[in-house]
């Protein structure tokens, strides 16, 4: 496949020109000298119509979607995704109402407050599920969903999700279709699923984001915002529009490289076999760490390139494992005190998730750990996302002081950026208690009038 976007820079770098255009570093250094701007020749992500284009559409074919570039992650591509789930309301003239279980990222909540979109909570049914993170939902809540809101504009959900937990799209797309609502998936952990026939896109999703940087050979940064075929023409038509919207006006061609470069990998010969078989690794490890006792039985549909540990009975708090695994050259995605993440790609070796297994063995089993995480509490909605984010707020350690107040933005870490209580919501014990359980140190709350 061919590479237009580095094959245009890497030509003009070697060509020695007098760069009077930015940036200002004038192309000195490596990587410098491959970091252009919209020159002549280069297109222009806002309305591409050169070799931005041809490398979109390459992504495209592999990805069996229409498919857009960003350089600012997939919480571009989130925000885009509610924009344009906010024209599909508007076109049809209705208010825009989202249906999203609660593990929804910060610009979830960010692009809703900004657009003044309406959002319906899916609240766990069943008390086994992990809610902080996971959201807790399953195929029967998002029904039991659509059924109480007649006439939602769209099911956005998280998948995988950041413990690695899958949602059954198939299914949840089939109830979004029987009740005329779009579904739009936060992908961003999964876009090397395509290579598994296990992408959102491929599974009935209208629309949805990848970061690329998150499992593929990407510099940070580099996402994709995919339209499904099938999908209705107003997201066709709007989804550049959309991004547009949101991003800079200065894209980084380092990026738009590194998204243009990982076409011509992922179609070699060779790479669908390689991540199969790194899938196959981290399965054994995955195995040997279920044995040990720090990975439940499976619940559920488990990512197959992500590990999440629960040390707790093996000794440890996922922070405490962390820290251990870290001294032994081993830096783990996120943790916190019920488990540990990592995350695995086709870039990593092969003989990466045995290591892990054996450095966990060589630390050894403790006395269990006791505490179990915050159970679930619905906290008291008293404004909307929208008046929340927009009223005036002040910055308050997170302590009894807060209690009663209604919280102005999410109270959260990053990672994994997903928020104990939302914005509009009020503090009350069981929030407050999550904060501290989370380390969350101070919050901002909506000013006293």
């Amino acid at each position: 496949m061919k590479t237009p976007i580095c094959d245009f820079v890497r030509k003009y770098s070697e060509e020695g020109c007098m760069r009077l255009h930015m940036p200002g570093h004038k192309g000195s250094g490596d990587p410098e000298t491959y970091d252009i701007t919209e020159i002549p020749g280069a297109d222009d992500l806002s309305d591409p119509s050169g070799i931005i284009a041809e490398s979109e559409r390459n992504a495209g074919m592999i990805f069996g979607a229409r498919t857009f570039y960003s350089c600012e992650g997939s919480s571009l591509c989130v925000r885009a995704m509610l924009y344009l789930v906010m024209l599909t309301a508007k076109e049809s003239g209705r208010r825009p109402f989202v249906i999203s279980p609660r593990n929804a990222h910060k610009s979830f909540l960010t692009a809703c407050g900004l657009l003044d979109i309406d959002v319906g909570w899916i609240y766990p049914s069943r008390t086994d599920r992990e809610w902080y993170l996971s959201g807790g939902f399953g195929t029967e809540d998002v029904r039991a969903a659509l059924e109480s809101n007649p006439g939602c504009t769209a099911v956005y959900i998280t998948s995988p999700d950041y413990l690695g937990n899958m949602a059954d799209i198939p299914s949840i797309a089939a109830l979004c279709r029987e009740h005329g609502a779009l579904l739009a998936v936060d992908n961003a952990h999964g876009a090397y699923l395509r290579f598994f026939g296990k992408h959102p896109i491929s599974l009935g999703a209208d629309m949805c984001c990848d970061s690329a940087h998150k499992t593929l050979p990407v510099l940070t940064g580099g996402a994709y915002l995919h339209i499904s075929g099938s999908a209705p023409g107003i997201l066709k038509r709007s989804a550049r529009q959309a991004l547009g919207m949101f991003s800079t006006t200065s894209p980084s061609y380092l990026i738009l490289q590194s998204l243009d470069a990982a076409n011509r990998i992922m179609s070699s010969a060779g790479f669908s076999e390689r991540i199969r078989k790194m899938a196959e690794s981290v399965s054994e490890a995955r195995e040997g760490l279920r044995a040990l006792g720090l990975v439940p039985e499976r619940t559920g549909m488990e990512e197959y390139l992500k590990l999440t540990l629960r040390p707790k009975s093996f000794g440890y708090t996922g922070t405490e494992l962390s820290e251990v695994l870290r001294k032994q050259g081993i830096v783990c995605e996120f943790s916190d005190p019920d488990c540990c993440v990592m995350m695995f790609s086709p870039s990593n070796s092969l003989t990466d998730p045995g290591r892990l297994l054996k450095a966990v063995r060589h630390t050894g089993s403790r006395k269990p750990v006791s505490g179990a995480p915050c159970g679930f509490s619905v906290p008291r909605r008293t404004m909307s996302l929208h008046d929340a984010m927009t009223s005036p707020f002040e910055t308050l350690p997170a302590d009894n002081n807060i209690i009663g107040r209604i919280m102005a933005f999410p109270s959260l870490s990053c990672p994994p950026a997903v928020s104990v209580a939302v914005p509009g919501e009020t503090v009350d014990e069981f929030v407050l208690s999550c904060m501290k359980y989370y380390s969350i140190k101070k919050s901002d709350v909506i000013t006293k009038i």
